[in-house]
C-alpha cells in the first residue's frame, strides 16, 4: 500500500532517466540508503479513462470513477476525491457511446441514484508507461517499491468539449508503495526524494493534473446563471452579461442534444431559453427596443420547437413511477403506451434536430451574441440605472404581483388562476437567480426556499393537469393508429385518475404554502433581502 501524505511526487524539470526509468538524480539520492533494483515484469502500459456526467455529479458528490482498461474488458474503480477506494467492479467491455446504464455491480449500486438520468461521459483519458523499482535494505529484502509513471493525456470527444482530441504530457510521476511491515523505510525513501532538486510532493491527484494539462478544471460546467455582475455596474451591462451567460449554456448543450446523449442536455437547454425569455420580458427595457422585440419572438420559437420532445421525455422518464401507481391494471398493460411514446419521440427528435441544424437557429445564436457583446461593451457609457437599482425595482414588483394574485385565489378560483400564479412565481425565481450576486446569501436562501416550496405545489397542480390532458390526447392518438388495446386504455384511465388525485392534493396544500411565502413573515424576509442587496460592489 502507499504511505499517506508522502506517496506521490512529480518531477518538475526534465531529467535524464537511467535504464530503469528512474531519474538519475533521484537514483543517486536513493542509493545513499538502499540498493536499487528493477522489478522483473514491473513495466507496462496502462490505459485509464475518468468518467463523470456532463454536469459533474460524481465530482460534486466527492467521488471519482475511472475505467481501467485491460486486454479484455477492464474494471471500474470508484473512489473518494482523496483516493480512498469505494467500490471495484469488473466489466467485460465498455460501450463506445456514452453509458446510460452501467453493468450490474457495486460501482453501479453506489452511483446510479447520483447520476440518473444522466449518461456517464469520458472526461479525460490517460495512457501511461510505468516501471517499478525495488528498494532493498542491507539484508537484501525489498522494503519499498517505487513506481515511475510517464503519462500522456487526451481530451475525449465529450459533448460540448472545446479541447476534444487535444493531447498533453504530464510531468513524470513517482509513487512510493509501502511494503507491509516497513513503513519507516517508505518514509525514509520519501524524505530522500523530497530533497532531490526538481522533485516535489504531488499537490494534485493524477485526475486533476490531467484536467489541468488540458486547460480544464473540475465542475467547469453548471446550468446555473453565475454571471459576473456587481451592484454598481450599469444595468445595461449587467443584463447583457446575464444574457451572454445564458447563451453560453445553450450552446454548450446543443451537441449533447443533437447526439441525444441524455435527456438533461435538452432540459438545461430549455431552462436557458426560458430564462432568456424571462430576462428579455422583465429586464429588456434597458436594452435597445428593437433588439428585445425581435429576440423575444425568436426565443419563443425556440421554446416552442423544443417543447414536444421534452414533454415526451417527461412521460418516459416517469414511466416506471407511473406503472408503480397501478392497482387495478398491471405494468404490462402500459407497454403499448411506452412503445407509442418511443416512436413519437423519434419523430419529434428528427424535427428538433432539423431546427437546431437549420439557418434560423444559427442566426439566433450568432446575431444575438454579436448584439449582446456590443451592448455589453458600449452600455457602460450610461451610468444609470445601476444593476442594484434594476434588481430592487424588478424583484420588488414581481413579489408584490405574486402577493396580489395569490391573495385573490380562493377554493372556488379556476385552475387558470393557479397556472398564472405559477408563471409569475417562475419569473420571480429567475430574477432572484439573475441578481443572486447582489443579495445577502443567507437572506437569499430563505426567500428562495419559501418560493421553491410554493413553486413545487403550483408545479404539482399544473403538471398533474397537463399530464392528465396529455394522457387523454395520447389515448385518442393511439386509437387513431389502432395501437391501443383495451387493457392499455383502462390502465391509462387509472393513471389519469391518479393524476387527478395529485392535483387535488396540491390544491388543498396551496393556501399553507402561499401563506408561508407571502404572509407577514415571508414579506419580512423579502424586505430583508431587498434592503440588504448590494453585495458585490
Amino acid at each position: 500500500m502507499t504511505t499517506p501524505g508522502v506517496r506521490e511526487f512529480v518531477l518538475e524539470a526534465p531529467a535524464e532517466d537511467d535504464t530503469r526509468g528512474l531519474p538519475a538524480a533521484a537514483l543517486a539520492a536513493l542509493a545513499e540508503a538502499f540498493t536499487v533494483a528493477p522489478e522483473r515484469d514491473g513495466a507496462g502500459t496502462h490505459r485509464r479513462t475518468w468518467l463523470d456526467t456532463f454536469d459533474w455529479r460524481l465530482y460534486r458528490a466527492g467521488l471519482t470513477l475511472q475505467f481501467e482498461q485491460a486486454r479484455r474488458g477492464g474494471r471500474l474503480l470508484l473512489a473518494q476525491a482523496d483516493g480512498t477506494p469505494q467500490a471495484e467492479q469488473p466489466v467485460t467491455s465498455w460501450p463506445r457511446r456514452p453509458a446510460l446504464d452501467l453493468p450490474d455491480g457495486p460501482a453501479r449500486d453506489r452511483i446510479s441514484v447520483l447520476i440518473r438520468p444522466r449518461a456517464l461521459l469520458p472526461i479525460v483519458k490517460v495512457v501511461s508507461t510505468a516501471s517499478v523499482t525495488r528498494l532493498l535494505n542491507a539484508d537484501g529484502k525489498t522494503v519499498v517499491r517505487l513506481i515511475v509513471d510517464h503519462a500522456t493525456v487526451t481530451a475525449p470527444m465529450t459533448a460540448g468539449a472545446t479541447a476534444a482530441g487535444t493531447t498533453a504530457e504530464l510531468p513524470l510521476r513517482l509513487a512510493i508503495a509501502e511494503v507491509r511491515g516497513y513503513p519507516g523505510q517508505a518514509r525514509r525513501a520519501a524524505a530522500l526524494l523530497a530533497g532531490v532538486p526538481g522533485v516535489s510532493a504531488a499537490s494534485q491527484s493524477e485526475f486533476i493534473a490531467a484536467l489541468t494539462a488540458l486547460g480544464r478544471h473540475p465542475a467547469d460546467y453548471s446550468s446555473s446563471v453565475e454571471a459576473e455582475i456587481t451592484a454598481t455596474m450599469p444595468a445595461t451591462v449587467a443584463v447583457a452579461r446575464l444574457l451572454l451567460r445564458l447563451l453560453d449554456t445553450m450552446e454548450l448543450n446543443v451537441d449533447g442534444v443533437l447526439r441525444d446523449i441524455d435527456t438533461e442536455f435538452l432540459h438545461d437547454f430549455r431552462v436557458a431559453v426560458r430564462r432568456t425569455r424571462s430576462a428579455i420580458k422583465l429586464l429588456g427595457g434597458v436594452l435597445p427596443a428593437e433588439l428585445a422585440g425581435h429576440y423575444a419572438a425568436e426565443f419563443k420559437w425556440l421554446g416552442d420547437v423544443t417543447t414536444p420532445i421534452r414533454d415526451l421525455d417527461v412521460h418516459l422518464l416517469g414511466f416506471e413511477a407511473m406503472t408503480e401507481q397501478l392497482v387495478a391494471a398491471s405494468p404490462a398493460d402500459l407497454e403499448p403506451l411506452r412503445a407509442f411514446l418511443v416512436r413519437r419521440r423519434a419523430l419529434e427528435f428528427r424535427r428538433l434536430a432539423r431546427a437546431l441544424r437549420g439557418p434560423r437557429f444559427r442566426a439566433i445564436t450568432d446575431d444575438w451574441r454579436k448584439a449582446l457583446l456590443e451592448v455589453r461593451d458600449t452600455g457602460g457609457r450610461k451610468r444609470r440605472p445601476t444593476a442594484r437599482t434594476l434588481a430592487l425595482a424588478t424583484t420588488g414588483r414581481a413579489f408584490r404581483r405574486i402577493a396580489a394574485l395569490g391573495g385573490a385565489i380562493t377554493p372556488d378560483s379556476p385552475p387558470e388562476s393557479l397556472h398564472n400564479l405559477r408563471k409569475r412565481a417562475k419569473e420571480l425565481r429567475y430574477l432572484l437567480e439573475f441578481f443572486a450576486p447582489l443579495h445577502d446569501p443567507v437572506a437569499y436562501r430563505k426567500v428562495v426556499g419559501d418560493l421553491k416550496q410554493l413553486q413545487d405545489c403550483l408545479g404539482e397542480f399544473q403538471d398533474s393537469q397537463v399530464q392528465r390532458e396529455e394522457i387523454h390526447a395520447l389515448a385518442d392518438a393511439m386509437l387513431a393508429e389502432r395501437a391501443a388495446p383495451a387493457a392499455t386504455l383502462l390502465a391509462m384511465g387509472e393513471i389519469a385518475a391518479n393524476l387527478a388525485l395529485s392535483q387535488a392534493e396540491a390544491r388543498a396544500d396551496f393556501a399553507r404554502r402561499f401563506a408561508r411565502f407571502a404572509g407577514p413573515e415571508g414579506q419580512q424576509r423579502v424586505r430583508t433581502l431587498l434592503t440588504g442587496s448590494g453585495a458585490g460592489q
